[in-house]
């Protein structure tokens, strides 16, 4: 949580120091299109926990969650980010640099889902981001026949709700935090009837994807992009797992390299996981590198090499797309995959 918030004060600080440079308009942002054979729809939720009370606001739990499928192509393209999202983001990185209500998605509202067989996916994003801000890797997954389920979780996430928006907290204990956020795994789980499904996140939302495999058995496999794991906050460092889980770091957090071999969290549970596991890592990466900032930062002016480091934008989302898929169509579809044994893309590297 910890790399997250100083994510989000790096682009603050670099950004906002533009707001005295003249530009004509703010930047309008496009995303890479999915290189799956399917079109894909999209489609929110509002979901309420009638049995959990939020302990935040003393009501029942409510949330947000966007359903990404193969889909006939029809309907009507979704912009990336809703109304109230995109005016915090717009106002995080200073008046005028970036126009992200702009920002139009390869994927439709109202498309008729394919009668194919899906595998369905989780998605949690990293404290004080949104689910949309992952798009450009879920979308993919959509078009390559996944149903892909991307949650927000309060109050460490900007959210609009049907009738209000919802930003981020400050100063909250992160162990509650996590431990609500692998609530609402479950919860979104038995609301959608859903009995097995692979889970991948950013950030904090890795470190729930490692805590909620150990909490929900329906989860069969796990992917954490450049998340910490604190022990003091969660029991994946502990505990490790025993299904299937890969980890991709970038760069450097505390000035070693995002892997297990220099990281004690991730040696930790690297140690104590006893399934099939593999750490794939992108050293010229960093944090929001993970993100679609790292394909939307570079079309905004400024130098934004210490959220997304100094990899190719496009080979890094390359790299994630390509190695996320296979490992889901490994250990959920059962495809045979050769990417694990030797480095598929120029910026990997595997680490043993």
């Amino acid at each position: 949580m910890r790399k997250t918030l100083i994510a989000v004060a790096l682009i603050a600080a670099a950004l906002v120091g533009q707001a005295g440079v003249a530009v004509a308009s703010p930047a309008a942002m496009k995303l890479p299109a999915p290189t799956g054979r399917y079109p894909v729809g999209t489609k929110e939720l509002h979901l309420v926990d009638r049995n959990r009370i939020d302990p935040w606001t003393g009501k029942a739990r409510e949330m947000m969650v966007s359903l990404w499928y193969p889909s006939a192509g029809n309907g009507k393209p979704a912009r990336q980010f809703s109304p109230g999202v995109a005016d915090y983001y717009d106002r995080l990185i200073g008046p005028g640099s970036a126009d992200f209500a702009s920002t139009v998605t390869h994927s439709r509202t109202g498309a008729i889902p394919l009668p194919v067989r899906e595998q369905a996916i989780l998605y949690s994003p990293g404290a004080m981001q949104s689910r949309f801000l992952g798009t450009a890797l879920v979308e993919d997954l959509a078009s390559r026949g996944y149903l892909v389920i991307g949650m927000d979780h309060t109050p460490v996430a900007p959210v609009q709700f049907p009738d209000r928006v919802e930003l981020p907290q400050a100063g909250l204990d992160p162990a509650q935090v996590l431990a609500e956020r692998v609530r609402d795994t479950s919860f979104v789980l038995d609301e959608l009837g859903l009995s097995r499904v692979g889970m991948f996140g950013h950030s904090m939302g890795g470190y729930t994807t490692a805590d909620a495999m150990i909490a929900d058995p329906r989860i069969k496999a796990g992917i954490n992009l450049d998340g910490s794991m604190d022990p003091r906050y969660g029991n994946a460092a502990r505990a490790g797992v025993t299904r299937p889980f890969l980890l991709m770091g970038g760069g450097t957090s505390s000035g070693r390299p995002r892997n297990h071999r220099h990281n004690d969290d991730w040696a930790a549970f690297w140690a104590a996981s006893t399934g099939w596991k593999r750490d794939v890592y992108l050293p010229d990466a960093e944090h929001m590198s993970f993100t679609d900032a790292q394909v939307m930062l570079p079309q905004v002016p400024g130098d934004h090499t210490a959220m997304i480091g100094t990899v190719d934008p496009v080979g890094s989302l390359a790299a994630q797309r390509k190695y996320v898929a296979a490992f889901f169509d490994l250990h959920l579809r059962g495809r045979s995959t050769t990417v694990f044994d030797r480095a598929a893309h120029p910026v990997v590297e595997l680490i043993p």
